[in-house]
């Protein structure tokens, strides 16, 4: 069996004239809970970003692995830091912490580097979106550890020299995070990305290199068929102080924007069904939004994203990948810095339908998690917000389900292969049915059974896989008996995206394995 953390509930709530706000939610269990495995809880804390701040050693994490995912693990801590300082919250031992990570992420992305340019690992062509995003991230993180000026400098002149004449700028090396990029892969999207580094790191709109990438990117504007590509060029333009084109991209933006109750948010198409394309699409309209001296009806306009925002959140303040987590997080803390308040106090009351719960906050415990059970599983809630302070509430529901092996878009077959004066070989079979033509980088989590450790030779084989789609691949793992173990206990195989761990598959074939060995080898 497998244990689930399922959100039903994160809401956000803004108050400024002390008119209460309500909202009804109905937990149901699903069919397949293991009876006495459910628990739920609800927590409150009055800040935006509180879930976040709560979870530094989740979100703050020490970067590593490739130089696409070291750079997805590390700009999340620079807007939480930038959030924190700009709002004066930010405590010695936190940047303390902070700062060692960033520095330690900081040399470890140097290594991914030549000739100014980043690529995923350090070797062939330059990657021209990566190098973008080590800038964009370099440049902001030198107001908290010591980045060396001749490393962004040459980034910087190696992306201007893949400007074309055209203003555009080429598509250079390979990305393996095929999300990283919004899933798009044309000029025009890959144009606006590093124009929007180069307007974040100040450089004069009247610049010719400004000049010729902003005509370029005016050019594409006839076709808005790409909502990513639109939301991130609403962003730029904001920055660039155009705020004639701001404004048409904004209000075609308004006219496909999904409204869902008092949420706001956006979709690559009618049919994409990738909440993680969601969130960076609704966090770049967020940030042009937000980044032009937003009126108070820009505000309440924000308000309706952020809502939608916060209940994409995970339990610990993330998302369901690392590149919507660098974006959100990113939009969250501008918001974030713009409606704080360290005045204010509120109160929170959860009618279940075996009695009640009250939560207050002031500006003495903002950041203080409460957390509370709830004695009901089943049932409506009842949630009232009163006061003059923001307020973020999550209801989350802990429960066992037996072990799933229906397939989704990634899915692994094993088959045994048992010689019991030799190594024992479980082969794998690793396949992709998904959208997309490839996969990004996958991981095969492989539990070992007892008594049982995995030849070092054979994990030497296979170090990174990326899967075609419908193309089978093969693995083949030897593993080595050090003890004698009776009765042997099931050992799951799972296969997920290292981006998206939500996209995989539970795999318990190894039970076949282990039956195949009992026959064999007790004869």
């Amino acid at each position: 069996m497998i244990l689930l953390l399922e959100f039903l509930s994160v809401s956000v709530f803004c108050l400024y004239t002390g008119k209460a706000l309500t909202e009804e939610i109905d937990i149901r269990l699903s069919k397949n809970v293991i009876p006495g495995s459910a628990r739920a809880s609800i927590s409150v804390m009055g800040d935006i970003l509180g879930r976040a701040l709560k979870n530094l050693d989740g979100l703050l994490k020490m970067p590593y692995g490739c130089g696409e995912q070291n750079m997805a693990l590390l700009a999340p801590n620079i807007y939480i830091l930038e959030y924190l300082t700009n709002t004066q919250q930010l405590t010695p031992a936190i940047k303390e912490k902070a700062t060692t990570f960033l520095t330690s992420g900081y040399q470890r992305q140097l290594n991914y580097k030549h000739a100014g340019a980043y690529s995923t690992f350090g070797s062939g062509p330059g990657n021209a979106w990566l190098t973008a995003f080590v800038l964009r991230s370099f440049t902001k993180a030198q107001s908290f550890i010591y980045i060396d000026p001749q490393k962004i400098e040459e980034s910087k002149t190696w992306l201007l020299q893949q400007q074309r004449q055209t203003g555009c700028f080429l598509q250079s090396g390979k990305l393996f995070n095929n999300r990283m990029k919004g899933g798009v892969s044309d000029e025009v999207t890959l144009s606006a990305y590093i124009t929007a580094v180069f307007l974040e790191m100040k450089m004069p709109v009247n610049n010719s290199v400004m000049t010729n990438s902003l005509s370029c990117l005016k050019e594409s504007i006839s076709n808005l068929n790409n909502t990513y590509t639109t939301a991130l060029l609403a962003y730029v333009f904001t920055v660039a102080g155009d705020m004639e084109t701001r404004a048409h991209l904004l209000q075609h933006l308004d006219t496909v924007a999904i409204r869902q109750g008092g949420f706001l948010y956006w979709s690559q198409t009618s049919t994409e069904t990738s909440a993680s394309l969601s969130v960076e699409i609704s966090s770049y309209v967020l940030l042009a939004k937000l980044s032009a001296s937003p009126s108070n009806e820009d505000l309440g306009y924000a308000s309706h994203i952020v809502r939608w925002l916060t209940s994409q959140q995970n339990h610990y303040g993330g998302f369901s990948s690392t590149q919507d987590t660098v974006v959100a997080l990113q939009a969250l803390a501008l918001y974030a810095t713009l409606v704080f308040s360290a005045e204010g106090s509120s109160t929170v009351t959860v009618q279940s339908p075996s009695g009640h719960l009250t939560f207050y906050l002031s500006k003495t415990n903002k950041l203080v998690y409460q957390e509370k059970m709830l004695q009901d599983l089943t049932g409506k809630y009842s949630l009232e917000v009163k006061g003059t302070a923001c307020v973020s509430m999550q209801i989350s529901l802990h429960y066992n389900i037996p072990t799933p092996t229906d397939a989704t878009t990634l899915s692994v077959e094993v088959t045994p292969e048992v010689d019991c004066t030799k190594s024992h070989r479980p082969k794998l079979t690793l396949k992709y049915s998904g959208k997309e033509l490839s996969t990004n980088m996958v991981i095969l989590d492989i539990k070992m059974l007892s008594g049982f450790v995995p030849d070092p030779e054979s994990l030497k084989r296979r170090t990174v896989m990326k899967l075609t789609e419908d193309t089978p691949i093969n693995h083949q793992l030897e593993l080595i008996q050090e003890l004698p173990v009776e009765n042997l206990k099931s050992a799951v195989v799972k296969i997920y995206d290292y981006n998206q761990p939500s996209h995989g598959q539970l795999c318990k074939h190894f039970t076949a394995y282990h039956t195949v060995y009992d026959c064999v080898c007790d004869k």
